[in-house]
């Protein structure tokens, strides 16, 4: 070919179109050549240069190299922006769906750091040189910390849902309230996991009163019947002229009728929650107490771990959940399953506080309003105008709907349009942060900040205000 391209079919002149060396020279690639690599980067610009060529083809003048390199960087930080990158949380949400939940902690990280770098014990008894049974650390202290006789652990809670009702009701009647036929985030409903199981759903009561009367009807009416199945409301709350069954009494009928009671818990709380004045988010081990027979939940929500789902209960029922196909297609993977038993672990040993959820939902108020104070002073000696302010967190996840957690946190002032400048460059900075805009400030929540994070955070507030 000549110095650029020859001329084209159909009479197009391309030999203005430039070389793919002469692109990739050019300065505007340098920090994507540095952040992609050569051979991706290449790709990129060849792409784009068939795109000019067919543009040029079409009675487009060609374009100059400073032009590919500028669309190839573009394109660059599009294909960059959209991979998982930490950020600063400084909604006040502590398990935010949108940030990945629960973080997980340095201790937890140590754990991930070595399993990931080499081979890992996962599914082998070390003392005897046969196969072990994959999980037992993290079902055994399930088991120890609910109470229940078993539990299996699986990827997530809707998997656990799902594999309990295929396990031990398909093809059999399960009887729901209408109250509870909830959905959850990316459209997870109920009667459509339950019709996924193979369970036929019976509802009854209606959507604010269903009372043990309406069961009791319910069963009658089914002779097929394998299941009541308990949800718990955790992203939303009925008030006013409702009424629930108690959950013992739920349980008395299922055992005089000889059915199930299940239970989809959702966030999955180990400890009492109402301790750190949160209510209405009831803990596994108050479940199985209260006479479920199965119960299932998320790992990474309240109980602070990684995405994981745990079904605990009779040893009978979750051998049989244990046994069916499914479980396979939804075993939880080796780094989870590893963060999983190094969460567990310190739930064992009482070291709440190594658990970032625990920490952030634990912290005094007192301790948080003073870490407000001094982010609020270090952004005073840099000249950034703020101040401190009582906030309203939430503990997110699904847990403790319309609750908020009292916070404090770190206020900017600024006109509409400067407000939102200074927002995007503190999303798109390094590292990003996410804080709350309302009502004409920017509010930075200090509860959900990670140990670290408060210098950070600091520079990259003062980065954004002044440009």
């Amino acid at each position: 070919m000549g110095e650029e391209e020859t001329r084209g079919t159909g009479g197009a002149d391309l030999r203005g179109i430039p070389r793919v060396d002469r692109v990739l020279a050019n300065p505007s690639l340098t920090q994507a050549k540095q952040r992609l690599g050569v051979a991706v980067l290449t790709r990129l610009v060849r792409r784009a240069l068939d795109e000019a060529r067919d543009a040029v083809r079409g009675g487009a003048p060609c374009p100059s190299v400073e032009e590919v390199a500028l669309r190839v960087s573009a394109h660059a930080e599009r294909t960059l922006g959209t991979r998982a990158r930490r950020v600063i949380n400084a909604t006040g949400v502590v398990l935010h769906t949108n940030l990945g939940r629960a973080p997980l902690g340095a201790r937890v990280a140590e754990a991930l750091a070595r399993s990931a770098a080499g081979y890992t014990s996962i599914e082998i008894d070390l003392a005897t040189g046969r196969r072990g049974r994959r999980g037992a650390f993290a079902e055994d202290a399930l088991c120890e910390l609910s109470g229940a006789e078993a539990s299996l652990v699986v990827n997530n809670n809707a998997a656990a849902v799902l594999l309990m009702l295929g396990a031990l009701a398909a093809g059999r009647s399960v009887v729901v309230s209408r109250g509870e036929l909830v959905e959850i985030g990316g459209g997870f409903r109920v009667p459509e996991v339950m019709a996924r199981s193979g369970a036929r759903l019976v509802e009854v009561g209606t959507t604010n009163k269903t009372r043990i009367a309406d069961y009791a009807r319910a069963l009658d009416a089914a002779p097929d019947a394998a299941a009541i199945l308990r949800v718990h409301q955790g992203n939303f709350r009925q008030v006013g002229f409702v009424e629930r069954p108690e959950h013992r009494a739920l349980a008395a009928l299922a055992r005089e009728r000889k059915v199930l009671l299940l239970e989809d818990l959702g966030g999955g709380a180990i400890v009492d929650l109402e301790s750190l004045g949160l209510s209405g988010e009831p803990s596994v081990r108050s479940s199985v107490e209260a006479g479920s027979d199965v119960v299932c939940f998320s790992t990474d929500k309240v109980l602070g771990g990684p995405q994981g789902g745990a079904i605990v209960g009779r040893a009978d029922l979750v051998a049989a959940c244990r046994k069916d196909p499914l479980a396979r297609a939804l075993r939880l993977g080796r780094l989870p399953l590893v963060a999983l038993e190094a969460t567990l672990a310190a739930y064992l040993e009482g070291d709440l506080d190594v658990i970032p959820t625990m920490a952030a939902l634990r912290a005094p108020l007192s301790a948080v309003r003073a870490r407000a104070e001094r982010i609020q002073g270090e952004l005073a000696r840099e000249g950034v105008t703020s101040s401190v302010v009582e906030l309203g967190g939430a503990v997110g996840g699904g847990a403790c709907a319309e609750e908020p957690l009292p916070s404090f946190g770190v206020a900017l002032e600024a006109a509409g349009g400067e407000l939102a400048t200074i927002a995007e460059r503190l999303r798109v900075g390094e590292p990003p942060v996410l804080p709350r805009v309302q009502e004409g400030r920017i509010l930075f929540d200090v509860r959900t900040l990670l140990d670290g994070e408060d210098a950070p955070l600091t520079a990259a507030i003062i980065s954004a205000v002044k440009g």
